[in-house]
């Protein structure tokens, strides 16, 4: 009972150091999303090789989408011609540095992990593109029209909401309604799975998971990042889910460079992501995509825990019962959308199985 306890407060105080980010994280999107065209991304990407990579990650870094809906929009732009340097940019720039994730990043982290995060980030997705395109140098007719109709969602809200194969010139009026709907309705139903999972995986990492152990782990600086990195690359986590979890492991003792791993591998490298890397743009492609991310990984890992290691980067209070009026309502808010999104689809499911038609039961009449 005391366990239960524990553990119901451990989410608690990973969704109230979160949920205020979150929401106006989320707002912020919607706005962007209404300001941004629709092609703007592919209308001025470049086709050079260096120019477009750095274009496809500067620009990737407003657009308002999560870890699964970049990946029918990074394929659209192999599909529009971008290189697949580029691609493999975006792929990394985009989810990494949303709004959603920068503020929920400073809301757990603080401002030096922060800048540290979104800076280096860009970084990495500059150099993967580069090293991608030197390795493999392309011509344009070398770009077929492939498109993967691959999906990390498990029902076609993401695949209408985020199709990114369907752009449109128009131009569009600013409407707050449209705003509120894409923040809270497109982008939140993308996330809450995975958000709902990463807190729960944060709140019994740290409830169930004995210190003493993680310690022994935590000690050896190399060894906690070479075990990070292999457990983060095949997880699916988006960017914004993965950082209750990576707030577990630095209460447990953790690096703050083996936290910056995980929150980089986690969500360029998922087992979701290499497969489509490999599909669209192959083997050699997702070889330097892989290797490149991990060596940067560990570069960057490496030099934050030199320089900031002794930097207490815990942005949020481990008492529930100190946290503020705002940010328990926020709280309260995004625990109710998470209930709503998780449970609409278990009884539009269930309602839709009760309503089906047993023919055999059904009696025909004939014309003679």
């Amino acid at each position: 009972m005391d366990l239960a306890i524990e553990f119901a407060n451990n989410f608690l105080i990973l969704l109230d150091a979160m949920a205020i980010y979150i929401l106006i994280g989320l707002l912020i999107a919607g706005i962007l999303k209404q300001l941004v065209p629709n092609d703007f991304v592919i209308k001025h990407l470049g086709k050079g090789s260096i120019s477009s990579v750095l274009k496809a990650t500067l620009f990737g870094i407003p657009l308002p989408v999560c870890s699964c809906s970049v990946i029918p929009l990074a394929q659209s732009l192999r599909k529009e011609g971008a290189s697949k340097g580029a691609v493999q940019s975006f792929l990394i720039s985009t989810p990494i540095t949303g709004v959603d994730s920068i503020l929920a990043t400073f809301s757990f982290f603080g401002l030096i992990f922060t800048i540290f995060r979104v800076i280096s980030s860009i970084i990495i997705a500059i150099i993967v593109g580069l090293v991608q395109n030197f390795v493999e140098k392309e011509k344009p007719s070398d770009i077929k029209d492939t498109l993967v109709v691959d999906s990390c969602c498990s029902d076609s809200s993401c695949s209408s909401s985020s199709d990114s194969s369907k752009f449109s010139v128009e131009k569009k009026k600013f409407s707050f309604k449209s705003a509120f709907s894409y923040a809270y309705v497109t982008l939140f139903k993308d996330m809450v799975k995975p958000l709902f999972i990463g807190l729960l995986l944060g709140a019994l990492f740290t409830t169930f998971t004995p210190k003493e152990y993680t310690s022994m782990l935590f000690e050896n600086q190399i060894l906690t990042y070479f075990v990070i990195l292999i457990f983060a690359m095949p997880l699916y986590v988006c960017a914004t889910a993965s950082l209750p979890i990576a707030a577990a492991f630095i209460l447990q003792g953790m690096s703050g460079g083996a936290a910056f791993i995980f929150l980089t591998a986690g969500p360029a490298t998922s087992a979701i992501t290499m497969s489509v890397v490999y599909k669209t743009l192959g083997k050699t492609s997702l070889i330097v995509y892989v290797s490149t991310i991990a060596i940067l990984s560990f570069l960057f890992a490496f030099i934050y825990d030199f320089f900031f290691g002794n930097v207490n980067i815990i942005n949020f209070t481990n008492d529930i019962e100190h946290s503020s009026l705002l940010s328990q309502i926020a709280s309260f808010i995004m625990l109710a959308l998470m209930s709503y999104y998780l449970i609409k689809p278990r009884l539009y499911r269930q309602d839709k199985k009760n309503k089906k038609v047993d023919f055999s039961k059904m009696t025909f009449k004939t014309k003679k």
